[in-house]
């Protein structure tokens, strides 16, 4: 809609079902938005560097502002816009200017988490909470010195070195987001160096630790079996309905079938809680981690052994629905805490933790002599980085490589022979 802009005119403009415009004929460019609420604000319109329409905002309304007072604002920008300034760009380095951490983190970051991130909630929270005196710095503020500063403090608190290398690669990656999206113009952590850590802790089990494991899994079977027995033994004398009984060739739970298949699989637990009937071919014998629920993002084959393909046939006729461990809610399984700390009491483990079943895996592969690059196939690793930290555990290689240095006795000559 064209019309001179006037009060008259916007006292009697009637809003409609969409937000519309009313161009102003005196000075071009110069418009008022009328909204479905009926509010009224002053704006601008103009093309842009890039030859596209633009639309301003003159943060002004009607009636607060006279339509003489915006029109004359509307004047003094759209002559500073044929001086070639762009508002909208003016606008973007405002923001730019202001920027907090926790306003990125909420209007940019969280998305771009949750969708390339396996652990979107649990990374945001660990920025939240490692910088929590910082949230409301600029971003365009932060430099090596702010984060040295805020490291220092991190060690006389008494944080490990690793926890803060772990808080300080998070901070990094959204750093280098915010530098890809024009945000900064420099990595604040690019001149931060990690701290050194101890070698990796790896946690497996002995012969005596894995017996007692899996005799406390077969108790605990036991256990659960024989009180449902007692529970219908109760209900029955009451004449309730029985609960179904759970025979002996069946899993009383998921517990004993997780536990088996991370030590027979090396799965991390994400990928296990996640893990779907579509990827596992019982014909084949063969597991498969997808890129979507792996943490590396790469898909890898696992062969299924004996004991871990019996127990998957035998679990697969216990479950309905798409994942091999279903939750209550007709998803995945996604707490096992409880359960677990009990199994590990009752099998008297300690410092022993869900993912040290995943080293078990491995430190037992590396022990039987099967090469690190196989271990870092079945494991996921990217590179053998991670792998190497089970090296130690297959002396021979190492003891063949010295052997080799070893020089053939010198045969005796004729002539000492003759002699």
């Amino acid at each position: 809609m064209r019309a001179k802009i006037s009060r008259e005119l916007l006292r009697t403009a009637e809003p409609r079902k969409h937000a519309f415009d009313i161009q102003d004929t005196e000075l071009r460019g110069f418009a008022v938005r009328v909204t479905p609420g009926g509010n009224i604000t002053y704006c601008i319109r103009y093309r842009g560097v890039d030859g596209k329409q633009a639309r301003k905002s003159l943060d002004r309304s009607f009636p607060a502002t006279s339509v003489s007072d915006a029109r004359e604002a509307a004047r003094v920008l759209l002559g500073r816009i044929a001086n070639g300034e762009d508002p909208a760009e003016t606008a973007r380095q405002k923001r730019r200017a202001t920027m907090t951490l926790a306003d990125f983190l909420e209007e940019r970051y969280r998305d771009w988490l949750a969708t390339n991130s396996q652990t979107a909630t649990a990374t945001e929270k660990r920025i939240r909470a490692a910088f929590c005196d910082e949230l409301a710095r600029p971003l365009v503020e932060f430099n090596a010195w702010i984060i040295e500063k805020w490291r220092s403090a991190r060690v006389k608190a008494g944080k490990a070195p690793a926890t803060i290398n772990r808080d300080l690669a998070a901070l990094g990656s959204l750093f280098s987001r915010a530098l890809e999206w024009g945000l900064v113009d420099v990595h604040p952590l690019g001149t931060v160096k990690q701290f050194k850590e101890p070698d990796g802790r790896v946690r497996w089990l002995s012969d005596d630790e894995e017996d007692r494991l899996r005799a406390a899994l077969d108790a605990r079977e036991t256990r659960e079996r024989a009180a449902r027995t007692n529970a219908n033994k109760w209900r029955a004398a009451r004449r309730y309905e029985l609960l179904p009984e759970i025979d002996e060739s069946v899993y009383v739970d998921h517990l004993k079938p997780m536990v088996l298949l991370s030590l027979n699989t090396g799965l991390r637990q994400g990928e296990t809680f996640k893990l779907r009937w579509d990827a596992v071919d019982l014909g084949l014998a063969v597991l498969t981690v997808r890129g979507a629920t792996a943490k590396s993002r790469r898909l890898r084959h696992i062969p299924l052994n004996d004991e871990a393909l019996a127990m998957l046939k035998q679990w697969r006729k216990q479950t309905t629905g798409e994942f091999v461990f279903p939750g209550r809610d007709g998803s995945h399984v996604t707490e096992i805490k409880t359960a677990w700390g009990k199994l590990l009491d009752q099998a008297k483990l300690t410092d022993f933790t869900w993912h040290d079943m995943r080293h078990h895996f491995a430190s037992r592969l590396v022990m039987s002599g099967v090469d690190l690059n196989t271990v870092r196939e079945l494991l996921g690793h990217a590179d053998l980085t991670m792998t190497i930290r089970y090296a130690h555990l297959a002396p021979a290689h190492k003891a063949l490589a010295v052997a080799k240095l070893l020089r053939p006795p010198a045969r005796p000559s004729d002539e000492s022979v003759s002699g």
